[in-house]
């Protein structure tokens, strides 16, 4: 029986996709957390936490560092909110490109009696431009980024898109319309509009700033949605001041950007759809169920990926620095105990490696015998052992 601890509201369609060797908030030694925005930075983690999942893309509310030292895989759910935010990026680009937001603002302060005369006549300050054919600059195509870039070439826009890491499963995604350019300033010269789909990590922080505000065409419409600090806001205001930036539209405020009637600042909404919440969580579900019960990594954010068939009886699953002879160790401590490999895998993500060995029989004294002797290596951070039922 696993234990499961949620936080924050997990969509039910998620919670009901656990099996019945799951069971939910009934223990204060969890094996696993599901999480949404929960801020565990300061969190001391129980010894029985063996993995933690984010119902959604974004995962910097979590320790990673020290989620890995401790022998948790962390797992987000990837592509659950993509669809969510393309379309909000796309009613953002339709309302921009038709000045509805100053048109609101308009006929809010103006409800006099002569409103309708009034409005005709000065209803052609709101004129606006349509989509179809003009450009579209998606800086990073993976699961927002390529759906937003597809939407768009529907809509008769022109496409191009920058990815340095782009995936071969990626491209597969993008409509082969989309251009592809070498630079973050090649994609964004001449572009009316510029979306940004980019993790936040120490290469993204700050990834659009004076520079590549410098490359846009004037009055260009910027979008951040992926997160706080991709864009420098300051250099956004002074784009805006300049006339650089027509107009700016984020999903994360902050003071430098407040009360601006040329900055859009949505409360974080960008993957909040009742539909978009209940992919996450069932996703999240079933990465813990996969991960406690076969030690699948797939879509671990601090372990390598690795999803190998579970054939044998059980499976021995070590996580561990990522240094020379980890492997012959772990071996040789199960042949010294005439445990009889029958598969094994091994696969590194920095400075982290995870071990997979299958086997047909290890009993209860053997098994802990393994487990005792495979924690006195100084560089394992977790030892498992997992019964295929």
């Amino acid at each position: 029986m696993y234990q499961v601890k949620t936080f924050n509201a997990i969509a039910n369609s998620g919670l009901e996709t656990f099996s019945d060797d799951f069971k939910i908030n009934q223990s204060e030694n969890p094996d696993a957390y599901l999480i949404r925005s929960v801020n565990l930075l300061e969190e001391k983690f129980p010894e029985s936490l063996k993995t933690i999942v984010r119902c959604g893309a974004g995962y910097n509310n979590v320790p990673l560092e020290r989620a890995t030292e401790n022998g948790i895989a962390v797992f987000n759910t990837p592509g659950s909110n993509a669809n969510a935010v393309k379309e909000l990026i796309i009613s953002l680009m339709v309302a921009t490109a038709r000045n509805l937001f100053a048109a609101n603002d308009y006929s809010n302060k103006h409800t006099e009696a002569d409103v309708s005369q009034r409005t005709e006549k000065d209803k052609t300050k709101f004129n606006g431009t349509e989509l179809t054919g003009k450009r579209l600059a998606v800086i990073g195509l993976g699961n927002v980024g390529s759906r937003v870039a597809n939407a768009a070439t529907a809509l008769g826009m022109k496409v191009v898109g920058y990815d340095p890491h782009l995936t071969s499963s990626a491209a597969w995604r993008i409509d082969n319309q989309v251009e592809r350019a070498g630079s973050i300033r090649r994609a964004v010269k001449n572009a009316d509009f510029v979306t940004v789909h980019v993790p936040k990590n120490e290469e993204t922080t700050g990834l659009i700033s004076t520079t590549e505000i410098t490359a846009m065409k004037d009055g260009v419409v910027l979008f951040n949605y992926s997160r706080i600090g991709i864009t420098d806001n300051k250099a956004v205001v002074a784009g805006i001041d300049s006339g650089k930036i027509g107009h700016y539209c984020t999903d994360f405020g902050e003071p430098v950007i407040a009360d601006h009637e040329k900055i859009t600042i949505t409360p974080h909404i960008g993957g909040s759809t009742l539909e978009a919440e209940s992919n996450g969580a069932v996703q999240g579900a079933n990465t813990v169920m996969n991960y406690l019960e076969s030690g699948d990594t797939t879509n671990s954010v601090n372990l390598p990926n690795m999803k190998v068939p579970f054939e044998a009886p059980y499976r021995v699953t070590v996580i561990h620095q990522n240094v020379p002879n980890m492997v012959g160790q772990i071996a040789t401590q199960m042949a010294n105990r005439n445990i009889n490999i029958e598969n094994m895998a091994n696969a590194a993500r920095g400075g982290v490696a995870y071990t997979v060995a299958d086997v047909n029989s290890i009993d209860g004294e053997s098994g802990k015998s393994l487990v005792d002797a495979l924690y006195e290596i100084a560089e394992v951070y977790r030892v498992r052992v997992i019964s295929h039922r």
